[in-house]
């Protein structure tokens, strides 16, 4: 009869029936740890040695020049995650577009940009850069209030207000570039804004009345 086999002597930090030891997970530990290290030390040579690309705003931010309502304003390392919006009411203090919720559905925040309608929390500011901002409040000047404006009044076509400069600025757009407009086309056009108040009635008549005069 063949001698008993001694049972095998497990290896220390090793649970019996295991195919893994402490030794083997601290080593494969260090390799990764020495990998990493390696690849942080290429990825920052690599970033030293080449500058941002043009047109690539850095993290920490740049600086920007803007032209808003005919005026140049310049700021100091915008960074490049802030929106027109953002800039326009915490940085020059013009608030009548608002900031509604964090899905731009509404249009309360709408400027134009190059004489079309966008929402102001939809760009970021380094994407205007070059380009012609005009805001609610420059509707209103020392010679009077534009007609979109004097329409809104005159048609009740606003309650909490809260949406009508956004409506106001889509107005605006609109009409400049549909001056003889139908009723059909003034409501989709004005599509991308919405009223919570209900007053579209009154929006509508408003935008209708300047399209006829101009007819």
């Amino acid at each position: 009869m063949p001698p008993e086999k001694s049972p095998p002597t497990a290896n220390p930090g090793s649970r019996p029936g295991s195919g893994f030891n402490r030794r083997d997970f601290l080593r494969g530990s260090g390799a990764a740890v020495a990998a990493t290290a390696l690849a942080t030390g290429i990825t920052e040579e690599t970033a030293a040695a080449d500058p941002p690309k043009a047109g690539i705003i850095p993290a920490d931010g740049a600086d920007l020049t803007l032209d808003v309502n005919g005026e140049t304003h310049e700021f100091e390392k915008v960074e490049p995650r802030v929106t027109l919006l953002e800039l326009l009411r915490n940085e020059l203090d013009l608030t009548g577009a608002k900031d509604a919720d964090d899905t731009t559905a509404t249009g309360c925040d709408t400027v134009m940009i190059d004489g079309k309608a966008a929402y102001a929390s939809a760009v970021f500011a380094h994407e205007c850069a070059g380009k012609k901002v005009v805001t609610v409040e420059s509707l209103a000047t020392a010679a009077g209030v534009d007609e979109v404006v004097e329409g809104f009044v005159e048609h009740d076509a606003l309650q909490c207000g809260f949406c009508t400069p956004g409506f106001v600025m889509a107005t605006r757009a609109f009409l400049d570039k549909n001056p003889k407009a139908s009723l059909e086309e003034i409501q989709k056009g004005l599509g991308g804004n919405l009223c919570r108040c209900g007053t579209y009635n009154g929006i509508t008549a408003c935008a209708l009345e300047i399209a006829k005069g101009g007819a």
